[in-house]
């Protein structure tokens, strides 16, 4: 077995498999080390991919050269376009997935990928040379050597599963959890935090009445996550919905001294955008019921998952709220729900390249820098990977901007905001979402994914031909149509007809006026690529909006580009108040755009900062 790499990945989650993936199709040479060879890219809580603000990620990620986007869209069973009642701007895909056959498929993508050696041990302690990185050392006392090591440890390191009163100190789903690498991590002077997360039943799909729920199918014609897939996503199988009731509240209120986030069993911060169903109901004490979803796990399963069930009460309370809810009644449990608390770093200790401070050549992704989701792993993964080949070439490392990426928006508010809790992206945390939208994820990305040699020939051959389809379908919207021309379409819109010839371009901007409508009574339009079609709508329709949003991206790009010394002694800086002088000295913005988002940092603060730089400047430009 060889012992000396370019790079060690340990874990193989979402943030592992993109971080091994990018570094090996980068030419690094490659390990990438996981407790189990049957978790690699393991779905543990939820069976899909994608969603609100996370199918933004997912697209980003594949519009960069990853493979999530790729290998989700081979193992999607139903695909839906979320948000669609709203504006475009928070339109999200999310897919369904076989969970276990997504895992056997990006297995089976790096186990084909050249520079790229996966291995079935348990990462005990990282080795140093003082403060760089020299490789790792496994629980069987082996050890491997590599300038760079990336941490992609999810929820494992010193995992418990709690259900109730019963506790067991293993990993989701039973496996094994890391002990010996958190006890590293801290001798090295890694302060570890404590937080949690969970998941709900399992039910057996016979046991399910589905006459009592709604049904949920997929939607027609819905674009993929991945320009490498070709022809339609598979989009057959249901999901169904049902509801909590007065019921099922009044077990779980019955029940709240044996739950563990309330009696103390859980110290763990949770995520609280995704709450466990005795938390939603504690908080929201005025709703009638909540939202219950039953979906497939996979294509070679009866399993399925309760999502919006996510609990850690004791196994008869699950019981027993299970049998309030409509069309559960009779449901067989086949795996009972659980809380998991976890440790992870404070994601403050991290640089905007992921590079955690003061330890060269130590990288880390994913849920152990407090985030929480598949697609913000791997988002995460990626960008590890990326700058950590970029670090063994000597070359500064990639960072993503707010006004380019989600992935820019997620890393920066970690490493700048910091957070207390499970973070997860939203739409909403995302101030420039009009112009980050998923449909435009290949335009604002493609050519870095090219430039960074991650977008392979056929991905650039496909984002170059999208191109092309866009430029071709702006000239046929310059084309004018008389009134005669339009007259059935505006019957159908329900649209005055206008009072001479309109280029369809003008035309599209009122706003019943459809991509499809174009497409359905115009020739001109009746074949063209409707993805691309509605991309251009998007920009016609909100162009005012776009140009005022450049607007404000240019002047934030305006403090981004100035740097900010990492030298900086900012707990000696004149008229800066203390909170801020320490805010700074910890986590060392690299820009003044960096710095004026720090929780905390007021505009008095900011323009404190810039005098600063301006003298300092002064300084050194007089003559001695």
């Amino acid at each position: 077995m060889k012992k000396k790499f370019d790079a060690i990945i340990i874990g193989a989650g979402h943030a592992g498999a993109e971080a091994a993936h990018a570094l090996a199709t980068l030419g690094k040479d490659t390990l990438i080390m996981t407790m189990s060879l049957d978790s690699v890219a393991f779905m543990a809580c939820n069976p899909n991919i994608g969603g609100t603000a996370k199918g933004h990620l997912v697209r980003e990620i594949d519009a960069l050269g990853g493979i999530m986007g790729e290998l989700a869209d081979k193992a999607t069973i139903q695909t839906r376009m979320l948000n669609l009642g709203n504006g475009p701007a928070v339109h999200s895909l999310r897919a369904q997935v076989d969970k276990n056959l997504y895992h056997r498929l990006v297995k089976e993508r790096l186990e084909k990928t050249p520079n790229l050696t996966l291995l079935e041990a348990e990462a005990a302690e990282i080795l140093f040379d003082g403060k760089t990185v020299k490789g790792i050392k496994t629980a069987l006392g082996d050890s491997y050597f590599a300038p760079v090591v990336i941490l992609a440890t999810g929820v494992f390191l010193n995992a418990k599963v709690i259900i109730g009163e019963y506790t067991k100190t293993v990993g989701p789903s039973g496996l094994m959890r890391s002990e010996s690498l958190a006890e590293s991590l801290e001798k090295n002077g890694l302060k570890l935090r404590r937080f949690k997360t969970g998941t709900p039943p399992r039910v057996l799909r016979s046991s399910v009445d589905f006459s009592k729920t709604e049904p949920q199918y997929g939607d027609k014609g819905i674009p993929k996550f991945s320009l490498l897939t070709k022809g339609e996503v598979r989009n057959d199988a249901l999901c169904y919905l049902t509801y909590t009731n007065e019921q099922t509240h009044k077990i779980i209120f019955a029940n709240l001294d044996r739950a563990p986030i309330y009696n103390g069993g859980i110290s763990g911060a949770g995520p609280r955008y995704c709450p466990s169903v005795e938390d939603k109901v504690v908080r929201f004490k005025d709703k009638e019921r909540h939202q219950i979803f039953i979906e497939p796990e996979g294509a070679d399963t009866e399993e399925m998952y309760v999502q919006g069930l996510s609990t850690s009460m004791p196994f008869d309370v699950q019981e027993s709220m299970m049998k309030t809810i409509r069309g559960l009644e009779n449901a067989q449990i086949t795996r009972y729900g659980y809380a998991i608390e976890y440790d992870c770093i404070d994601p403050l200790t991290m640089l905007a390249t992921l590079e955690i401070k003061g330890f060269k050549g130590l990288f880390a992704a994913g849920q152990i820098n407090g985030s929480s989701g598949y697609e913000e792993a791997a988002g995460q993964g990626l960008i590890a990977g990326i700058n950590a080949a970029r670090f063994l070439e000597g070359k500064q490392g990639t960072i993503l901007r707010r006004d380019e990426a989600y992935i820019g928006v997620l890393i920066d508010d970690l490493v700048t905001k910091g957070t207390n809790e499970p973070y997860r992206m939203m739409t909403s945390r995302a101030e420039h979402r009009l112009h980050l939208r998923q449909d435009n994820a290949d335009i604002r990305l493609g050519d870095l994914g090219v430039k960074l040699g991650l977008a392979g020939e056929e991905r650039q051959a496909l984002y170059q031909a999208r191109k092309a389809k866009i430029a071709k379908l702006n000239t046929l919207l310059d084309r004018a149509y008389s009134p005669e021309r339009l007259s059935a379409l505006c019957e159908k819109a329900g649209e005055p007809l206008p009072s001479s010839g309109i280029k369809a371009r003008d035309f599209l901007k009122r706003p019943r006026i459809t991509a499809e409508l174009l497409s359905e009574f115009l020739e001109e339009f009746k074949d063209v690529p409707k993805e691309e079609l509605k991309y251009l709508e998007t920009e016609i329709k909100y162009e005012g909006y776009l140009a005022k949003q450049q607007r404000a991206i240019a002047e934030a790009v305006k403090m981004e580009e100035v740097p900010l010394s990492p030298d900086i002694d900012y707990l000696n800086i004149d008229g800066l108040r203390l909170e801020a002088r320490q805010k700074f000295d910890k986590i060392k913005p690299l820009t003044l755009a960096q710095a004026s988002r720090i929780s905390g940092v007021s505009p008095a603060d900011i323009t404190v900062l810039m005098l600063h730089i301006r003298k300092s400047q002064s300084n050194k430009n007089k003559p001695l």
